[in-house]
């Protein structure tokens, strides 16, 4: 089991290495979905990977955010620089960089970030089938969900293992650009969910979850599938790497782990403990234990003595490997020492001619007695050979000096490794070309009890689970139907694929996907694919990543603002969001179920439960598929806009809470253009993301 470990800074970056970690993941100057760690510019940057190499460890670079289309190249060009020192893997969350790179440097190992929240069979599959070599899977399955994944892929499975848990699914929450302009999908997020936010029968903290923990169980995770044990927290202090890295070190060896590393360990950072989230596979509604705020006694646990017996874990060096050294003495020759490491490098030491001894000769065995003393650097003597001619000596201070430059030479050559291949290979899309006409328009709608308006839309997308007769009554009204599966799939994958086969035999054909996975799955099932939104698609090397994927169209982000939708080019059909409550978050582990009762009181009451904030604010909450969607507490209203919509193919209305009777007069109006009314936001149309 891989120990991957969080290097937010150089500090934390050595605390790490001297912890035990097998790999760190960092992010550079830019581009890196924690852009208010530290980070590394182009100078550390090369020094760490050297420190790290030098040491065995790998290095993970994190280049894992949205891209526009004007920073795309210099995402490119820093991935370029990176393959000269060269790091090990690259994380990525856009699928424009990654049609690049797997274009410009195919020997570029590249991970798939949980940014793209893959948690399905089919979600790795898509990822391997793009040309990545590992998948950090979503932080919310369960054990027998990432088993399931295993069985389907040959890449490799990363899996979180201790920090921080999002509310939401990664790579689908909206929260903090909704509320500030700053995405969490750019590396901006403001941590909007750790404020108060409260439900009917919660705590008045139903967005913030414990940290999860599953460093007890690492034989778990390694017998499910997982390779890499990730530990969150790039915006944390070196004392908590060290305590993470040291206690998941001695988990994945087999040791037990000591009851005061763990207590150090939450003292260091929780909320109000820890969790083990959703690997044992709790049921739905049954999650109020996963819920957890950061306490005054929380803080208070972190004393200057915790943090004092942490910081002592970072002051040796872990030993990396075993290594051997070969020591020769001959007289009227200058003293001489091998070193050879477990991987082949090699390197050696040349000192002063031996004296003839006046008293004692030199010991074989006190030479390599010497020779093993390798306390502070990365290796361990695991066999020492001493040939010595007779009747020599020499003293013990160059025998030392021959190991320390023998070794600091030996970690020099490791430090050294070829850099990776990168070409270039251009990119070039046409404009494509403004829409003439009306807008053509799509609806989602979360029943199937559709208005007679919606035949005029160009397609009306029903819940996937809409019973077989009802799709055939539909279709025979004159609707042009498409399902909408949900975004969140956890668990549900057969399922889906049962549903897509009984609607393809009802006589539907076309379906909506809203990530990787159930894009893949759709596929599979012969359906004609429409992307949604939540593919984060913002610019317009994703775009043709998509038509290549085989999608039919997509919606865009509507992270992008307006005029940034407009200037994106290539073929691939594209459309946007027009009209409707824009979803905030996904979430498995649902806030309104945050309560005694769980999902019960929802069921009993009828109603659509809600979110209220500090100030009063309501954001109501809809289930869907294995997860929950936290929706703005007011609609978006695009539709009073048509010229500066002309480079979209098409606008979706998406449906959420209003009263069935309204959708009808809903459409109309979208239909004429007219102004809305009442309460409404414009969404990042045009103020934009950060």
């Amino acid at each position: 089991m891989e120990i991957l470990a969080p290097a937010g800074s150089p500090e934390s970056l050595q605390a790490a290495v001297r912890a035990g970690a097998d790999a760190v993941y960092l992010g550079g100057g830019a581009f890196s979905a924690r852009a208010f760690a530290h980070n590394f510019d182009d100078g550390a940057l090369r020094e760490a990977v050297r420190y790290c190499h030098a040491r065995g460890v790998r290095v993970h670079l994190a280049v894992n955010t949205l891209l526009r289309d004007d920073e795309l190249p210099r995402a490119v060009e820093f991935v370029r620089f990176a393959c000269t020192l060269p790091v090990d893997a690259v994380l990525v969350q856009d699928t424009g960089l990654l049609l690049r790179l797997r274009a410009c440097a195919p020997d570029l190992p590249l991970h798939a970030s949980t940014q793209m929240s893959l948690h399905t069979p089919q979600g790795a599959a898509a990822a391997e089938e793009a040309g990545m070599t590992r998948a950090v899977l979503s932080r919310e399955m369960t054990r027998e969900e990432i088993r399931a994944v295993r069985g389907a892929v040959s890449i490799e499975l990363e899996s979180f293992v201790h920090g921080a848990l999002c509310m939401s699914v990664s790579g689908q929450c909206y929260f903090s650009s909704m509320l500030g302009s700053r995405s969490g999908n750019r590396g901006m997020c403001a941590q909007t969910c750790r404020l108060p936010f409260s439900c009917e029968g919660g705590t008045g903290h139903d967005l913030s979850l414990r940290d999860l923990s599953l460093v007890t169980r690492m034989d778990e995770l390694a017998d499910a599938g997982v390779v890499s044990a990730k530990i969150e927290g790039r915006m944390k202090r070196p004392e908590y790497v060290a305590a993470a890295v040291s206690a998941c070190r001695r988990a994945a060896d087999g040791e037990t782990v000591p009851p005061r590393l763990l207590e150090n360990l939450e003292a260091v950072f929780s909320r109000s403990g820890f969790t083990t989230g959703f690997f044992d596979g709790p049921a739905r509604g049954a999650t109020r234990p996963m819920f957890g705020t950061r306490r005054e006694e929380d803080a208070a646990a972190a004393t200057g003595a915790v943090f004092g017996e942490l910081h002592a874990l970072t002051r040796g060096a872990y030993p990396r490997g075993p290594g051997s050294m070969t020591r020769a003495a001959r007289a009227g020759e200058p003293l001489t020492l091998s070193v050879t490491d477990a991987e082949g490098f090699s390197a050696s030491s040349l000192g002063d001619e031996p004296e003839p001894a006046r008293t004692r000769p030199a010991d074989p065995e006190r030479c390599a007695s010497q020779l093993r003393k390798t306390g502070g650097t990365p290796f361990f003597a695991e066999s020492v050979s001493c040939r010595i001619g007779d009747g020599l000596s020499f003293p013990v201070s160059a025998l030392n000096r021959l190991r320390r430059e023998a070794l600091d030479s030996l970690l020099a050559r490791r430090a050294e490794r070829p850099a990776i291949p990168f070409s270039d290979v251009p990119f070039d899309a046409p404009p494509h070309p403004a829409r003439e006409g009306a807008l053509p328009l799509r609806a989602r709608f979360p029943s199937a009890k559709l208005p007679p308006e919606a035949k005029r839309c160009a397609l009306c997308f029903v819940p996937w689970d809409t019973p077989p007769e009802t799709l055939q009554t539909l279709l025979s009204d004159g609707f042009p139907l498409a399902l909408e599966l949900p975004r969140g799939l956890f668990g549900l994958e057969e399922e889906a694929k049962r549903r897509l086969a009984l609607a393809r035999e009802a006589g539907v054909s076309r379906c909506w996907a809203g990530n990787l996975g159930a894009a893949r799955l759709a596929r599979e099932a012969g359906m004609t694919v429409h992307g949604g939104f939540s593919l984060n698609v913002t610019n317009t090397a994703a775009l043709a990543f998509y038509e290549r994927f085989g999608l039919a169209d997509t919606e865009l982000s509507f992270e992008l603002t307006l005029a940034q939708a407009a200037r994106l080019g290539g073929a691939l059909p594209r459309g946007i969001l027009v009209y409707g409550r824009l979803p905030l978050m996904l979430t498995r582990a649902c806030p309104a179920a945050n309560g005694p009762k769980g999902c019960l009181r929802c069921k009993k009451t009828g109603r659509i439960p809600v979110l209220t904030d500090r100030r009063g604010v309501q954001f109501p909450v809809q289930c869907m598929g294995a997860c929950s969607e936290v929706l703005n507490s007011v609609p978006l209203e695009l539709c009073d806009r048509p010229a500066e919509l002309r480079f979209a193919d098409f606008g979706t209305a998406r449906f959420t809470t209003e009263p069935e009777e309204t959708w009808g007069g809903v459409l109309k109006r979208l239909f004429a253009g007219e102004a809305p009314s009442g309460e409404w936001t414009r969404g990042l149309a045009y103020r934009g993301m950060e």
